[in-house]
């Protein structure tokens, strides 16, 4: 695997360290040895110093648990860059917006600096469940801010946004402008007494002024802003990030990066399927390996919405319907079965891997529907415990109400499932009052179902919905407390061990990487972590408090804890290496 920044070739040996490899055949080991940006030795001290020869530096790591480098499951790395600068409007306890007042506040504090440069105000993140009035703010409560700049809120679904009236009027959104051609809802929201826009564009109209009208980012910002964000997830614990579903401009902002080498950590990123044959030259040189930390895994699909706005597709109606549709509303696709069955064919014609976002029970059947004919056509079984057919590992993103016989069915069919479990703490008591009812809400993300069948998994944070915090989401896979202090399922609870290997060696293997990342093994690259405690010891409450100390990509510090306590060995091997980390 080539990739940018490989460690100096002296060797380092990490001792007095609370070892845990995620290796079934060694689960925990004394010291680690590495050298050249790989794992040289690991296992009890007096063997690995043996192997490690006379020259190697220690670096005394106090007791402290070293663990190998998370692995996103999924996320969208480009979009969490492209947000990097912006007004962060996320509720408690990922930010601090609990009312629409508090929402134009805080955007009217960026408002100085950027009427002087005649821009554009950008928030994201904005929850309209979390909000004191439940409800999305209006053109009219943005126009309080600005009616000189035009100004868009994201929702965190990143699935609908609401402009003011001069960013309406720059889109195009009118009374008489007709609704766009696709998505789950109406894409421009309208007043009940009027077709007066109430600001609120969703699905294909939010994707149609996205894509077309919002702001751009210069090219020559790019580079920095993904290493910037790179930086960012390198705090976090994580060494391979995910970018799924990545548009023409995010492509051009990965190579730019890759071309640059200003990436700290590796991405591994899924082009939407619509849009693959006009990346085809920005990717063709990151589809065998990575080149400059990055590589092209496959393509991804999206099938549905998101449960949190009642956009998922469900084969049972929702609890509350969204205001206007009939009580028998359960959600619509984003494709007919048709389009699907021909675009899963194409990627297995093409052996090309498939990431498919599917939330509700319904995409979640369109999408195994899909798989099983390919397979038929084509072959295709993976290896979930299950024999021939070739291994393509597609991978169900989401799959937050699949049920336990669509789960069978998965196994069956080599379908990996990535399950976003910090949405029981984020979105769990709005999904039991009022989207899912309580049965379906406890039954959300069934991590342990799939643990129960032996199916491998990974967990995600679907960033920038939710912070790439890896730490919070296991606490969330293992505790499932909402954030009202209620259990969303106390059946679908994972073992702190069943959740690492989710972040950690079955993240990998779902990026067919398994062989040089996921654990602590000889030969394998030198990714790795320095945690505050180890996850596996910890009582489970615990396990958000744990703190990201150093992270090493390729036995390379490229995050050094300020005012951590670390030894300073660590920090010398740092500085004698010759790399920059993050701070």
């Amino acid at each position: 695997m080539a990739g940018a920044g490989r460690g100096h070739e002296s060797t380092v040996v990490f001792v007095n360290a609370d070892v845990v490899t995620m290796d079934e055949r060694r689960p925990t080991a004394q010291a680690v040895a590495i050298r050249g940006g790989r794992i040289l030795a690991v296992g009890e001290l007096d063997a690995v110093l043996a192997a490690a020869g006379s020259d190697a530096r220690t670096v005394d790591l106090g007791g402290r648990t070293l663990i190998p480098g998370f692995v996103d499951g999924h996320g969208d790395f480009t979009q969490v860059a492209r947000e990097l600068d912006w007004v962060d409007l996320a509720p408690p306890p990922a930010g601090g917006t609990s009312s629409i007042a508090e929402l134009l506040a805080l955007l009217r504090g960026r408002l100085g600096r950027l009427a002087a440069e005649h821009k554009y105000i950008l928030g994201v993140g904005y929850d309209d469940s979390m909000l004191d009035e439940r409800r999305h703010p209006t053109k009219e409560d943005l126009d309080r801010v600005s009616t000189r700049l035009p100004i868009w809120v994201v929702h965190a679904s990143r699935q609908m946004a609401v402009g003011n009236s001069m960013a309406l009027d720059q889109a195009g959104i009118a009374a008489s402008t007709p609704d766009p051609v696709g998505g789950t809802q109406p894409g421009i929201v309208r007043r009940p007494d009027s077709r007066e826009p109430t600001g609120l564009l969703q699905d294909a109209a939010w994707a149609h002024v996205r894509l077309t009208f919002f702001p751009a980012i210069p090219d020559h910002h790019h580079p920095d802003l993904l290493r910037r964000t790179g930086e960012h997830y390198a705090r976090l614990g994580i060494t391979t990030a995910h970018d799924g579903g990545t548009d023409v401009s995010g492509m051009k902002m990965l190579r730019a990066a890759a071309e640059e080498g200003s990436l700290p950590v590796d991405v591994v990123c899924y082009p939407l399927y619509q849009l693959a044959e006009r990346m085809r030259g920005d990717t063709a040189p990151h589809r065998r390996d990575y080149v400059g930390r990055v590589r092209v895994g496959g393509l991804k699909i999206v099938l549905d919405g998101a449960p949190q706005r009642r956009s998922a597709w469900l084969t049972e109606p929702y609890l509350v319907p969204p205001l206007g549709e009939p009580a028998s509303y359960g959600g619509l696709p984003s494709f007919t079965d048709e389009d699907v069955y021909r675009m899963v064919a194409d990627c297995f014609a093409h052996d090309v891997q498939l990431v498919a976002h599917a939330n509700g029970d319904a995409a979640a059947e369109q999408l195994i529907e899909a798989v099983a004919r390919a397979a038929r056509k084509q072959g295709g079984q993976g290896r979930q415990g299950q024999s021939g057919g070739q291994d393509r590992r597609p991978v169900m993103v989401n799959a937050q109400t699949v049920r336990e016989d669509q789960l069978d069915r998965m196994r069956a069919l080599g379908i990996l499932p990535s399950f976003s479990s910090t949405h029981c703490f984020f979105w769990g008591d709005w999904h039991v009052a009022s989207v899912l009812g309580r049965d379906r809400a406890y039954r959300m993300s069934p991590a342990r179902s799939a643990a129960r069948r032996g199916m491998r998994f990974s967990l995600h944070d679907d960033s920038p919905v939710v912070s790439p915090d890896v730490l919070f989401l296991l606490w969330s896979a293992v505790t499932r407390l909402s954030r009202g202090g209620e259990v969303i399922g106390v059946d679908q609870q994972l073992t702190p061990a069943e959740a690492l290997r989710a972040v950690t060696i079955d993240a990998a293997y779902q990026h067919f990487e398994e062989a040089e990342k996921g654990s602590l093994e000889v030969g394998k690259l030198a990714d790795m972590a320095v945690l505050s405690a180890n996850p596996l010891r910890v009582a489970s409450e615990a396990i958000k408090e744990i703190a990201v100390l150093a992270t090493l990509k390729e036995g390379v510090p490229i995050y050094i804890r300020e005012r951590a306590p670390l030894p300073e060995s660590l920090v010398t091997a740092h500085v004698e290496g010759g790399a920059g980390a993050a701070r």
